[in-house]
């Protein structure tokens, strides 16, 4: 009978590797969480563009588990020692986090799925060469979708609003689409499944889409070439017909907008003080903040370890009914031991003095390069076997390189 023990090996590293490292991400979500929010309400209160663009700063978060500091900061050390070993020692503790991943994404992603379903049972009308679903639902306008993006509108609005509403509505919903808000927004739910500890990814997740729906109100009142009052009695005329029809609102509506007077107040207000703004300079700000981010990603892979790191290391043990390690002086045993792709080179004089003064007797093997996915945390070498009674001044001893299993390929993918 075949041997599937190595599934769930392999199952339980996976789950000491990734936790170890979301769980350090999610420490530094706690602390950029807290920086977002005072740069908001301290130095961006009126900036409304500069306060959508520090929410791309999370962006960086998911890549910062594999960072050397862990291992080579002595401060950082101190701090994190604790949760590192919790996570590579406690086997129950990292299953727990990755069910909780799975739980995650169930309920978020099973809201989009179930809404996408919804949608796609509506009816569909065509206005001005655009495609739009009409629901008998009481929502607010929202659009769902990434690739082929669908824009929603209820019944009440379609049936009680002229040409010119329907359209500054419509181009609100493609201005979304235009800026990439819906991809902001999926990237925000998969953020929010992989650092689900972190609970204030989803209690700031309503001024996340704020900053979104601020952006996005700007934009179309810059485009339409009206005034921000006629853009604001058409939001007003909108909620006043979605609360004459008020029914349940399904949880998953992307931008669903206004659910009470506060938000609708401070989103008037917004609109009220629009002022026209440079596009270049938005531009501008857009592409320096790509940039920002670009550079920042590429600081954070070249200092941190990757996916496969080269092994260097030298270690000789016993083996047989109790295996032992000998030594893993690196620096004394490279002295004696070398090796290339085929063979493993062994100064045989040197090498049995060092036998002699370790008193080690029996069987002798040499376990050398390699890789590991994190120091300490996973990892593969080569070995050999040494046979003392060879009478030749350098050993050569040949051995089949891993490189050819593929379960070490597939390990080193992780």
């Amino acid at each position: 009978m075949p041997d599937w023990t190595w599934i769930s090996n392999l199952l339980d590293f996976c789950a000491v590797y990734y936790t170890t490292q979301l769980v350090r991400c999610a420490a530094f979500s706690f602390v950029l969480v807290g920086v977002v929010m005072l740069l908001r309400k301290k130095f961006f209160a009126e900036r409304t563009f500069l306060k959508g663009m520090l929410w791309a700063l999370f962006l960086v978060i998911p890549f910062l588990g594999k960072l050397k500091l862990f291992y080579e900061n002595e401060a950082v050390i101190k701090v994190t020692w604790r949760i590192t070993a919790a996570t590579t020692s406690w086997l129950w503790a990292d299953r727990i986090y990755m069910a909780g991943i799975l739980m995650a994404v169930i309920c978020i992603f099973g809201k989009r799925l179930r809404l996408r379903k919804a949608v796609a049972g509506m009816e569909s009308v065509m206005f001005e060469n655009i495609c739009i679903y009409v629901t008998d639902m009481n929502v607010t306008p929202f659009t769902i979708g990434l690739l082929k993006p669908k824009i929603v509108l209820p019944k009440v609005i379609v049936d009680n609003c002229n040409r010119v509403e329907l359209k500054a509505i419509i181009q609100h919903e493609q201005t979304h689409i235009r800026l990439g808000h819906l991809w902001y927004g999926f990237a925000w739910d998969i953020l929010r499944c992989l650092l689900w500890i972190n609970p204030c990814l989803t209690i700031f997740q309503k001024t996340f889409r704020a900053d979104m729906e601020d952006i996005c109100d700007r934009v179309c009142i810059q485009n339409s070439g009206k005034a921000a009052h006629e853009y604001g009695m058409v939001l007003l005329k909108s909620l006043k017909l979605l609360r004459s029809a008020m029914g349940d609102v399904p949880p998953a509506a992307t931008y669903v907008g206004e659910k009470d007077f506060a938000e609708m107040k401070r989103r008037m207000e917004k609109i009220a003080d629009f002022r026209p703004y440079r596009q270049k300079m938005c531009v501008c700000m857009a592409v320096g903040a790509f940039l920002i981010i670009i550079i920042v990603m590429l600081a954070v892979h070249s200092h941190s370890y990757g996916r496969c790191n080269e092994s260097h290391d030298i270690m000789v043990g016993k083996y047989g009914v109790k295996n032992e390690i000998v030594s893993c002086d690196i620096e004394e045993l490279s002295g004696m031991i070398s090796y290339d792709d085929e063979f493993v080179y062994v100064e045989r004089e040197a090498f049995d003095d060092f036998l002699c003064q370790n008193n080690v007797e029996g069987d002798i093997c040499i376990v050398f390069g390699g890789f590991y996915k994190l120091p300490g945390l996973g990892g593969a070498a080569e070995i050999c076997y040494y046979e003392r009674d060879s009478k030749d001044v350098l050993v050569q001893i040949p051995y089949e390189r891993m490189k050819e299993n593929w379960y070490i390929k597939l390990f080193k993918m992780l």
